[in-house]
């Protein structure tokens, strides 16, 4: 299976853009004095979840990514696709638990379904 074949989600790239500005923004405050270099952790934690979070599709699995892991969830263990009514998308596995999959709205659900592999059935029989 090639790279080809995984479907990516990501949050809007705007936060990264935005923790790069707060991190430049943060710069003369943080080398005013030694003991708040902290504040710039703040904008370089923002900026490195914008890059690595998001929802990972291919024929095989699903992996969620945050800022410090991942998990990995085969299609064999998906009861259910769903999005709640904050038009986000809900995935139901089959032992109950759900997960909100990270940087997927209602609108990419037809793009997560064709990375299965499946079709989405005919809604005008």
């Amino acid at each position: 299976m090639s790279r080809a074949d995984t479907v990516r989600f990501r949050p809007n790239q705007a936060i990264l853009v935005a923790a790069i500005v707060a991190f430049i923004g943060a710069l003369p405050l943080a080398t005013a004095r030694w003991w708040l270099l902290w504040v710039l952790l703040i904008p370089l934690a923002v900026a490195v979840w914008a890059w690595r979070s998001g929802t990972e599709a291919d024929p095989r699995e699903l992996r969620l990514r945050a800022l410090a892991g991942q998990r990995r969830i085969a299609w064999e263990r998906v009861a259910e696709l769903a999005a709640d009514e904050r038009g986000r998308v809900v995935v139901r596995l089959d032992d109950g638990e759900r997960l909100v999959l990270p940087a997927v709205r209602a609108a990419d659900l037809p793009r997560l379904i064709a990375a299965t592999g499946q079709e989405l059935p005919d809604s005008t029989r």
